[in-house]
C-alpha cells in the first residue's frame, strides 16, 4: 500500500509564505515524496508591500504591484486556497477554514503577518485610513480623488507615524498633492525614522524640508473625528482642522495565532528556534511580523519584509529536510541596507557599502524590487512595461 504524500499547509500569502510556497516546489522531491503544497490567504492577490506608494500615486499599476496568486502559481502544482483561518488544532494536526473546508497537515507555515490595530485611539477606527493592503491603497486613492476634485483651496493631510511608511507616504502625497497639500506628520519619539541608518535620516529630513512637511515630535494623537484631530504636546492639547488622516503605526499578531498554546512574547508573537520552528512544536514554522526569532548568530531578526524573504528561503530548505531526515540549517540574517521612496523619481538607499539618493537611488531601488519579486516571469514582464513605458509614454506625447 503506497503511502500517502505529506500535506504541507501554509497560512499567510505574504513575503513568507507565497516565498516558501515557491522555494518548497522548487525543490528536489523525488516523485513518491513530492508533497502536497497548500497556500491560504483571504486575499486572491499577493502584494509586493514596498512598492504599494507608487500604486497609491499612479506610478505604478495594480498588476504590477499586485499579481494574482493563481498567475503566480501557475505550474507550480501549489493548490491555492482564497479564504480565512477560523481555527488551528495542533492536537490533531487541523487548520479549519472559513469557507469551511478542514485541512490536515504535517507541516504547518504560519506567515499570516501583522494588522494595524486602529482601537488604540477615539475615532481611528471609523476616521483615519491605514497603510498596510491594497484595500487600503485603493480606499486612498479614492479618498484623493474626492479632495483633488473639491473646491478646497488647501488639502490638509496628518500621518500619525513618522517611520518608514509615514515618511514615504508624506514624500509621495506631497508630490502629487503639489501647492494644494498641507502634510505633517504626527511622531511619538523624538525624531523620525529611529531605526534607519543616518543618511537615510537626514536625506529624508531634506525630502521632508524641500517639501514644506510639517513635522510634530513628541506628540501623541489624542482622538480623530470626521474633519479634525486632537494632539497632545507637552501637556497641552491642540485640536486642529484635517481632510485625511493616515495612521501607519503598530502591527498586531493575527487573533487566531495568539489564541494558540505556543511559546509568545509580550507582543503576541510566536517565539521560534534558529531553525525557525516553534518551541516545542518542530512541525510547525513561523516567519515574518508574528515571529519572535533570534537567528543562528543570535541576533533578533526584524520584522520587515527583507527578513521574511529571507526567512522564507530557509523554510523551505528546512521543511524539505525535516521530511527527507536531513539536518536542518540555522537561519543566518544578512543585513542588506535599507531603501526609501522620497518622492516621486526620487529616494535613498544604504547598504552593501553604498550610500545613494536622488534618481540614482531610485533606480537602484527600482532595480533591487524587479530582482525580489516572487517568479521570473513575472520579473520579466514587470521590467519589460518598466523599459518600454517611458518610450511609448514618449511616442503618444508627440503625437497627443
Amino acid at each position: 500500500m503506497s503511502q500517502q504524500p505529506a500535506r504541507i499547509c501554509i497560512l499567510g500569502g505574504g513575503f513568507g509564505g507565497l516565498y516558501t510556497a515557491l522555494r518548497l516546489s522548487q525543490l528536489p522531491w523525488t516523485k513518491a515524496t513530492k508533497p502536497e503544497i497548500l497556500l491560504v490567504d483571504q486575499r486572491d492577490r499577493f502584494l509586493f508591500s514596498p512598492l504599494l506608494y507608487e500604486l497609491v500615486t499612479g506610478e505604478l499599476q495594480s498588476w504590477e504591484v499586485a499579481p494574482p496568486y493563481q498567475e503566480l502559481l501557475e505550474g507550480t502544482g501549489i493548490r491555492f486556497c482564497q479564504t480565512a483561518v477560523k481555527q488551528i488544532d495542533l492536537d490533531e494536526k487541523r487548520v479549519q477554514l472559513q469557507d469551511g473546508e478542514t485541512v490536515v497537515y504535517d507541516r504547518l507555515v504560519l506567515a499570516m503577518g501583522g494588522e494595524t490595530p486602529l482601537d488604540q485611539v477615539p475615532g481611528a477606527a471609523e476616521f483615519a485610513i491605514p497603510f498596510r493592503t491594497i484595500a487600503d491603497a485603493y480606499r486612498l486613492q479614492e479618498r484623493l480623488r474626492e479632495l483633488r476634485e473639491s473646491d478646497a483651496d488647501k488639502i490638509r493631510i496628518a500621518i500619525v507615524g513618522a517611520g518608514y511608511s509615514g515618511v514615504e507616504l508624506a514624500c509621495k502625497l506631497a508630490d502629487v498633492l503639489g501647492d494644494r497639500a498641507r502634510v505633517r506628520l504626527v511622531e511619538q519619539g523624538d525624531q523620525i525614522l529611529r531605526s534607519s541608518p543616518a543618511h537615510n535620516r537626514d536625506a529624508a529630513t531634506k525630502a521632508l524640508e524641500e517639501r514644506g512637511i510639517w513635522v510634530d515630535l513628541e506628540t501623541t494623537v489624542e482622538t480623530i473625528a470626521a474633519d479634525s484631530m486632537s494632539m497632545l504636546y507637552k501637556g497641552s492639547v491642540d485640536t486642529i482642522p484635517v481632510e485625511l488622516v493616515l495612521w501607519t503605526v503598530g502591527t498586531r499578531v493575527n487573533e487566531v495565532v495568539q489564541s494558540l498554546p505556543l511559546k509568545q512574547n509580550k507582543r503576541g508573537q510566536l517565539i521560534t528556534t534558529p531553525t525557525l520552528q516553534v518551541v516545542d512544536h518542530p512541525e510547525i514554522f513561523a516567519l515574518g511580523d508574528l515571529a519572535d526569532c533570534k537567528d543562528a548568530d543570535g541576533q533578533q531578526v526584524p520584522p520587515t519584509a527583507q527578513a521574511a524573504f529571507q526567512q522564507s528561503d530557509y523554510a523551505g530548505w528546512n521543511i524539505w529536510a525535516s521530511l527527507s531526515d536531513r539536518p536542518l540549517l540555522p537561519f543566518r540574517y544578512q543585513y542588506l541596507g535599507e531603501m526609501m521612496t522620497l518622492g516621486i523619481d526620487n529616494a535613498t538607499l544604504t547598504g552593501l557599502g553604498l550610500q545613494l539618493e536622488g534618481s540614482l537611488a531610485y533606480v537602484a531601488r527600482r532595480l533591487a524590487y524587479l530582482n525580489r519579486m516572487p517568479t521570473l516571469k513575472h520579473q520579466l514582464r514587470v521590467g519589460l512595461n518598466w523599459v518600454t513605458k517611458p518610450i511609448v509614454d514618449a511616442l503618444i506625447g508627440k503625437t497627443g
